[in-house]
């Protein structure tokens, strides 16, 4: 993959298993905030797997819209869209009664100095929408940032681990998770929390990252030396999949990849394919922001795309220029501070 249209056409593609699920899937699905990093991609991949399955489900999308021209993009993909502020409860309260709700809404970077709205988007937002949808399936997305850091031998917190944040991004997140939890026992909404970290493209991601300071010359910071990681459309899959394991109380899953990742390896494989040597800084930290996501590869089975499909394919789309996102996941942060 070297371009935009190939990488996108590779992202919509369903698995046979994502046919059969929202076959089975009863309504209508909406994707609150679409008009983030995945919410693009996830929906033109329920579009196709939806015409695959042979079925007649709307996919609609809701969102300032505030990029340029995205909008007509997905209408073009046959996504249906809403121009809606979700703080805005006047319209909120507008929007149709679907089945089916992905709730992608929050805010995360420029969150200090602004704690104010991050808090208002991501533990006030929940309640007005759950109490909307309180007759929906609701998919909760949220971060592996709820957790504590662990060992990096422990193989990654798994959601019997208590949530411990750090920061207030990661405590509003919870304050997500709690709101939405509360209004399911209140309201019996099945709902599935969707605790993600991290999901990558070839635009974006942990492994873009490094591969562009390797390839830069740029030293590497070993101190948040492990990570874990998933192909965006793996996550975008599990995410639509999500839909019928929702339950009350509320499914919780972590959605990653399987591996614990050396930063000082994968930093090693980028060099090796761009002919330098890499250079580091700092040294490795004995704990991690590290998810176990075993209960996911149960409930849905493993990612389709390897770790090292991965890494090729960024490597490859450093070397052709491909476009890139300002939008830095700040993995290496270890204090909670966006």
């Amino acid at each position: 993959m070297k371009n935009t249209q190939a990488l996108e056409e590779q992202l919509a593609q369903p698995s046979p298993a994502l046919i059969q699920d929202i076959a089975a899937l009863e309504g209508d699905i909406l994707l609150l905030g679409i008009g983030g990093k995945m919410g693009p991609s996830l929906a033109r991949l329920a579009k196709h797997a939806i015409r695959a399955a042979g079925v007649n489900k709307r996919v609609i999308g809701a969102s300032r819209f505030s990029t340029p021209g995205l909008r007509e993009e997905l209408e073009a993909d046959g996504v249906e869209t809403i121009s809606v502020d979700l703080l805005n409860d006047e319209q909120l309260q507008q929007l149709p009664e679907v089945k089916n709700v992905l709730y992608m809404a929050g805010n995360k970077f420029g969150t200090v100095g602004n704690e104010h709205f991050t808090w208002a988007m991501n533990a006030y937002l929940p309640g007005r929408v759950a109490e909307k949808f309180k007759h929906s399936n609701i998919v909760v997305f949220s971060t592996g940032n709820v957790y504590p850091f662990t060992p990096v031998t422990l193989g990654g917190a798994t959601e019997q681990i208590p949530p411990s944040p750090i920061g207030e991004y990661g405590q509003s997140c919870l304050g997500r998770e709690r709101i939405f939890e509360h209004f399911a026992h209140k309201n019996k909404t099945p709902m599935t929390i969707y605790r993600l970290n991290y999901a990558i493209d070839l635009r974006y991601g942990v492994l873009l990252e490094v591969a562009k300071s390797v390839k830069e010359g740029r030293p590497v910071d070993l101190t948040m030396g492990n990570f874990n990681c998933i192909w965006q459309g793996d996550a975008n899959e599990m995410a639509i999949r999500s839909l019928n394991v929702c339950s009350n109380p509320p499914t919780v899953v972590n959605i990653t990849g399987p591996e614990t990742i050396s930063l000082r390896w994968v930093a090693g494989v980028f060099a090796q394919k761009f002919g330098v040597e890499p250079t580091f800084k700092g040294e490795e930290s004995t704990n991690a922001l590290l998810s176990n996501a075993s209960k996911s590869f149960q409930l849905f089975g493993y990612p389709r795309t390897s770790l090292k499909q991965m890494i090729d394919w960024t490597a490859e789309w450093c070397l052709a220029d491909g476009q890139t996102w300002n939008k830095p996941t700040h993995f290496q942060e270890r204090e909670g501070k966006y």
